[in-house]
């Protein structure tokens, strides 16, 4: 299987790429500047310069891309756009990092859980962007895009503990009644979905077990 990780230095990234290469997968690192994953094959390019030659032939393309400030978060939804407009019509997946703050906390899914009083305004911004990205998303059937939600506590330096618990739309808690995961558990599930490819045009959630 031929998998790039485009953004592959962002922190989400790198591990992806790790787990990636650790089950022997033909990893390519799409990155701007100095590689600082572990991939051997890397193609130095800025996301929005991407091609569609540049994405053929590959399986499976994850979407590793953040941004933080102001300024930035609608590329959330313009850097999406684009990686759509590339790969309409092909088979290869698009699999997408996506974040908590959209997922919901009742049945009937009219409020998530950035509405929450306990939400932190400072993340509300980024977690609206990327809800906006999600939607957008959700009306792109020419593409066969996941994109998979951590757990609200996303834990960068959390130890691998090789399992997880795999939800859906809804914010599904861990065996402790906590939303927690590692960056490295993350990464077990996206490559999982990346080899299995069970939940095409679908968005899904993870949390530690």
């Amino acid at each position: 299987m031929k998998l790039a990780v485009i953004c592959a230095n962002e922190k989400a990234g790198q591990w992806i790429v790790r787990e990636a290469l650790r089950r022997g997968l033909d990893v390519t690192a799409v990155v701007r500047g100095e590689n600082r994953t572990e991939a051997k094959q890397v193609l130095r390019k800025d996301l929005f310069d991407l091609t569609a030659e540049d994405l053929r032939g590959f399986d499976v393309v994850i979407d590793a891309f953040g941004a933080w400030t102001e300024e930035t978060l609608p590329q959330h939804s313009t850097s999406l756009k684009h990686l759509c407009d590339l790969l309409s019509g092909s088979e290869t997946r698009l699999l997408v990092v996506g974040g908590a703050g959209s997922l919901y906390v009742n049945p009937e899914h009219t409020a998530q859980v950035m509405d929450g009083p306990d939400f932190p305004d400072a993340f509300k911004p980024l977690a609206r962007a990327q809800g906006k990205a999600l939607e957008e998303l959700r009306t792109r059937e020419d593409v066969r895009w996941t994109f998979l939600s951590p757990a609200a506590d996303f834990q960068a330096e959390g130890a691998r503990t090789g399992s997880y618990r795999l939800g859906g739309e809804e914010l599904t808690l861990s065996e402790a009644g906590e939303s927690v995961i590692s960056y490295a558990d993350y990464a077990i599930a996206m490559v999982d979905e990346a080899v299995s490819g069970q939940h095409v045009r679908q968005r899904i959630s993870v949390v530690r077990r």
